[in-house]
């Protein structure tokens, strides 16, 4: 007992350990076109008649969130560390990610100054880590695709996640035995998709893995990524797992106040049979410039090569033009306007291809109504961090 005293005492003496809260609180005004509504069996997949939409929505430039981050040093550069974060709709208070308490993010993990760092819990996938500083828009909540680069599984539950960076080069790999998205059928060819996983006896039954490496060196930096999940598809006895493959390679280059970046994401996707139920090509393009150290312009253009949605070779191929304007206020208040016109899909390339993954997260439809293939939106918000 007196030995088990004195390691105590001596490890309270030495171990250093912090809690932060922080967040975000984001809101803006804005005006959508030609929406519909997502198309599901309850209303016989039909978008419905095109509607003007006037809204307040949560999450422009940054999701509305706020979260804890906790880190102890036990030593020999040796820490523990744990984040808890959750999103939340500014406008009516509810929170987001299917009503996770936290669905943003929830891990715990140990980190090695020398070895890298091993985390456990939710987390977003090792491709959506590493791509998201070479999209101009860095992954903004409002208006960029994201669910059309990295998939509408980008957060994943059950993940094992490591994490080493090593001069230039950061590597990323995660597996998670189960990723708890579930997507509706959206479409007549299509079926639902995903669920909890963690079956006894079907181990790659809702799984993910994917891997990533960047590498930045002065005013360069490369990144190439691959990532996998395997979801539920169909019903009763002809329940099984699907394949969701997509691999990525992009990069960017700053000079002066500027910084241009594009990239290019192979994607397959098949059922439980093997057949092939989707396959495609994406690039996106696009430049961010500081005007002044106080207001940035930023710019991207996306664009989806179909060749085949379900079994369909003669989908229209979608693609978007976005505009940011963005003046800070003072280091944690900014004020922007942000715009985007999206062709042949919704708003952030929503469409039966994604699963209108987009509008079913956000609570906003962005489905293009009937007879109409093309939608603007504008936003004018405000964005707090603390």
């Amino acid at each position: 007992m007196a030995l088990a005293c004195l390691l105590a005492g001596s490890g309270a003496a030495w171990a250093q350990s912090g809690v932060t809260l922080y967040g975000v609180a984001d809101m803006n005004l804005e005006f959508v076109n030609h929406a519909g509504v997502v198309p599901t069996a309850a209303n016989g997949f039909n978008p419905g008649a095109s509607n003007n939409v006037y809204r307040l929505s949560s999450g422009g430039l940054s999701g509305s969130r706020w979260g804890l981050r906790g880190v102890e040093d036990l030593g020999g550069g040796l820490k523990s560390l744990f984040v808890l974060e959750t999103g939340f709709n500014l406008d009516t208070g509810t929170t987001q990610q299917s009503g996770r308490l936290f669905g943003r993010q929830a891990y715990v993990g140990l980190q090695s100054a020398r070895y890298g760092q091993i985390t456990l819990g939710r987390q977003y996938t090792s491709l959506f880590d590493n791509i998201a500083n070479f999209v101009p828009a860095y992954f903004a909540t409002q208006y960029e695709p994201i669910v059309m680069l990295t998939g509408a599984n980008f957060r994943e539950d059950n993940v094992v996640k490591y994490t080493g960076t090593f001069g230039p080069l950061t590597a990323v790999a995660h597996w998670s035995f189960g990723t708890g998205l579930a997507l509706p059928q959206v479409a007549a060819a299509g079926t639902a998709i995903g669920g909890n996983g963690e079956v006894p006896g079907q181990f790659r039954r809702d799984s993910a893995y994917g891997v990533a490496a960047a590498y930045s060196a002065g005013p360069l930096s490369m990144t190439l990524g691959y990532d996998q999940f395997n979801p539920t598809i169909g019903a009763g006895s002809g329940t099984g797992s699907g394949t969701v493959k997509k691999a990525v390679a992009a990069a960017s280059y700053a000079f002066g106040q500027a910084r241009v970046m594009g990239g290019y994401r192979w994607g397959q996707n098949r059922d439980q049979n093997g057949t092939l139920t989707g396959r495609d090509d994406f690039y996106w393009v696009g430049a961010i410039y500081q005007v002044t150290p106080a207001f940035g312009l930023t710019v991207e253009y996306d664009y989806d090569n179909l060749k085949n949605l379900y079994g369909s070779s003669q989908v229209a191929n979608p693609w978007q033009v976005s505009l940011i304007a963005d003046y800070n206020l003072s280091k944690r208040t900014d004020v922007y306007v942000t715009t985007a016109y999206a062709r042949n899909a919704g708003l952030m390339l929503d469409s039966a291809s994604i699963g209108f993954a987009n509008s079913l997260s956000l609570g906003n439809s962005y489905a293009l109504a009937n007879g109409r293939n093309a939608m603007l939106g504008v936003a004018l918000g405000i964005r707090h961090k603390f």
